[in-house]
This record gives structure tokens, sequence and C-alpha cells, in this order.
């Protein structure tokens, strides 16, 4: 039991350090990809009608198909945005929505969100085991869950005070350098 408790705990920390964490694609980025598949299906056809080189035929036809991935990974809109001619890809509302996309794509999760959500799925699933350990496996979620709000506060408090009072900054960060290596690089990835 106290291994499962362990690894949990683990998985948590990991999970608020986890770079790799994304959004799944909602319908902006859906409705982008399918535009993105119009816009290079367009661009195939317009290059084998002008009669481009044969490399810039080549290049678009393979650039239309990989784009048919990025349709099958994000999944069809809801919506269709208009997309038939070279003039609707190119109309203005397609290229902002190609900004916002962009945009979009490069949030990720808030490590604090994830490592809550994973503590409430820890609870979740010692609850359905129950039992005797299930029940000390969730009083042990429950009170980490607290002490990650606890240490959330802490480092948000802590970063307050260094923005607000700069002259302090450099003396609070020496107090902190006796802390361990791994203290030090647990609250490092907890402030980004």
């Amino acid at each position: 039991m106290r291994r499962v408790i362990a690894t949990v705990a683990v998985l948590c920390v990991l999970a608020c350090g986890c770079e790799s964490l994304r959004f799944g694609p909602g319908q902006v980025q859906k409705r982008n990809a399918w535009v993105h598949n119009r816009t290079a299906a367009l661009a195939a056809e317009a290059a084998e009608d002008e009669f481009t080189s044969q490399q810039l035929q080549e290049l678009t036809k393979l650039s239309e198909l990989q784009s048919r991935a990025f349709v099958a990974y994000c999944g069809l809109p809801a919506e269709f945005p208009k997309a038939e001619s070279a003039e609707d890809v190119l109309s203005e509302s397609n290229v902002q929505l190609a900004r916002t996309a962009t945009s979009d794509a490069s949030e990720r999760p808030d490590a604090w969100e994830v490592a809550d959500a994973a503590i409430e799925l820890g609870i979740g699933v010692c609850a359905l085991l129950g039992g005797v350990y299930g029940t000390k496996a969730v009083r042990f979620l429950r009170e980490a869950k607290v002490k990650s709000n606890a240490l959330k506060e802490i480092v948000l408090g802590n970063e307050l005070f260094k923005k607000t009072n700069t002259e302090y900054a450099q003396a609070f960060k020496d107090t902190h350098r006796n802390q361990s290596a791994l203290t030090r690089q647990i609250v490092a990835e907890m402030k980004s």
C-alpha cells in the first residue's frame, strides 16, 4: 500500500513539472487544421494547373497529404469555415483564425491544476478500491492536496514578495541557497 501511495505522490510531482502536457484540440484548432488542409489542397491544384516545376507540384501534393494528418489528429470542426476557393482561404477571417490557433497552440495546462486533477483521480481510484487501504490512501491523498495548495500559496506569496520588495529580493534568494537541490528543482518547476 505504501508503494501505491508513494507512486501516486511521485506522479503528482512529475505532473507539476511536465512541460509536455497540452490541452486537447478545441474548435479553433480543428477549424484551423481543416482550413490548412484546404489551403494545401488548393495550392497543390494551382501548382498543377499553372504547370509549375515538377518539384513544386510534388512539394504541394506532399504538403496536402501531410495536412490530412493534422485534420485526422484534431478531428473535424463543428462548423466548417468557408474555404472552397483561394479567395475564401485567403480571407481575413481565416488569417485571424490561423493567428488565434497559433496563439492557443502554445498554451499548456497550469501545473497546479494538473496536480490537483491527478490527486483527485487518485482519490477516486482509491475510493473505488475501498477497504482499509483504500480509505487510508484517500486520507493520505486529501492531505497531500491540502499540502499542495499550501505550497502553491507559499510559492506564489514568495514571488509576490520578491516583485513588490525588490530591495529584499537578493537577500531572499540568498536565504534559499541552503535548500536541497531537489527542493530547489521542485520550486523552480512550480514557478514555471
